[in-house]
């Protein structure tokens, strides 16, 4: 006890003796296993009775758990005998240097803590940014990681996604339209276009069932009625190949139906030669 009641050395007028300094220690340690488990437990609860998504769970987790970390950090520095108050105003002028210095990465921290307490992007969600659609697999301090329909990880700083315009597919549901345009023929039945279209879109097992195509004569090609075709679904991940689908569902439903499927043509007319006209 007298060697660890013994002054090691004096920090912003307190003294510390090893005593103070393993207690300190020890409460930093506790700190950070506790923010362990809280987070880990507050998202297994949310998730498994339902209050929260799964991306919604992780951010409420990693906000408690980063707000404990300060103030069990806070506690720790306090029992050193710090006045954080004085601590803080002497390094006030190296903050600020160092601000400075680390402005993209303190940009991206603050980015940070603002996504994770407004949760307008989560893990999980579907973004489009910066004219790419990924997925987020996780939400960080500095930067997010996303990866692609390709499995291609992209990490974003949180500052491009706070400001930025970003593109969420899944931030009140998960329900997309896909859409595809066709054109028939002028000489074709408007009316068994519309059923047969009508039928094939109905038919299709992937689409969500809780809202009907839509289908709309979009306009009077140079060779063509165009027809707009759209479905709901409910994965914006896999928008490639549902749209794919729906363009074989449309093209099968025609040829079937023997409506023909349009495409640009030119027609020619040769005038033949006018015979010149006799001299006077």
């Amino acid at each position: 006890m007298e060697i660890l009641n013994r002054p090691l050395v004096t920090l912003g007028g307190a003294s510390i003796n090893g005593l103070t300094l393993l207690t300190s220690i020890a409460i930093a340690l506790l700190t950070f296993v506790l923010a362990r488990v809280l987070e880990k437990g507050i998202v297994r609860y949310l998730s498994r009775e339902g209050v929260q998504d799964e991306g919604s769970a992780g951010a409420t987790g990693r906000l408690i758990y980063y707000s404990v970390l300060l103030v069990g950090f806070s506690v720790a520095i306090h029992t050193l005998g710090i006045n954080l108050t004085a601590f803080f105003a002497a390094g006030a002028v190296f903050a600020i240097a160092l601000g400075f210095a680390m402005q993209n990465i303190t940009q991206n921290f603050v980015s940070g803590l603002i996504l994770l307490v407004e949760r307008t992007i989560k893990p999980g969600d579907i973004i489009e940014v910066e004219g790419r659609m990924v997925r987020v697999t996780k939400l960080g301090m500095r930067a997010t990681v996303t990866r692609t329909w390709d499995s291609e990880d992209y990490i974003i700083p949180n500052s491009v996604l706070v400001s930025s315009t970003v593109k969420n597919f899944t931030l009140r549901d998960r329900m997309y339209r896909i859409r595809t345009t066709v054109g028939v023929a002028y000489e074709s039945d408007m009316n068994q276009v519309f059923e047969v279209l009508l039928k094939a879109t109905e038919g299709i097992e992937w689409r969500h069932p809780s809202k009907e195509p839509v289908l709309l004569m979009k306009q009077f090609g140079t060779s063509s009625v165009d027809f707009d075709v759209s479905v709901w679904v409910d994965d914006p991940f896999a928008r490639s190949k549902s749209q794919s689908d729906l363009n074989q569902v449309v093209w099968w439903a025609l040829k079937d139906a023997g409506i023909t499927i349009a495409f640009p043509q030119l027609d020619v007319h040769y005038e033949p030669p006018k015979a010149e006209a006799a001299p006077q």
